[in-house]
Formats: structure tokens, sequence, C-alpha cells
């Protein structure tokens, strides 16, 4: 299992939702993104999200080793 998390450096530029929907959301009031859920199965999706994120504000970690997954 992954844990998502997205830093306050988040603009709220959608792109981890154009590319992980099922992951990430954009929160109404704050205009920045947010995981779908603490916890995550793992995803190329997800690694794409990071790899487009503008502000590098999201980190991926696996619960299992506690290491950051790289992508």
């Amino acid at each position: 299992m992954w844990r998502i998390t997205i830093s306050d450096a988040c603009i709220g530029s959608g792109s981890c939702v154009g590319v992980a929907p099922r992951h990430f959301e954009l929160d109404d009031v704050e205009g920045r993104a947010h995981p779908v859920g603490a916890e995550s199965e793992p995803d190329e999706a997800v690694l794409d999200a990071v790899a487009n994120c503008p502000m590098e504000a999201i980190t991926v970690v696996d619960l299992e080793t506690g290491q950051d997954v790289e992508f």
C-alpha cells in the first residue's frame, strides 16, 4: 500500500486530477488538490501525477518499506 500526501506547495493546477482522477480531487474551498484516500494500492497513474505536478508537491511512501516511491 502507498500513502499519498500533498504539501502546502500545491497551487491547485489540477494536473494530478487529470492524470489520476481515482486518486486525487480538488478542494472547492481551498482550491488545492487532496488525495481521495489516506492509502492507495500501487498505481502507475499516481506516479504519472507525481511526475506532472508543476510544484513537486506530491509525495508517495510505500507503507511496507517506509521509503519514498520513486517515479
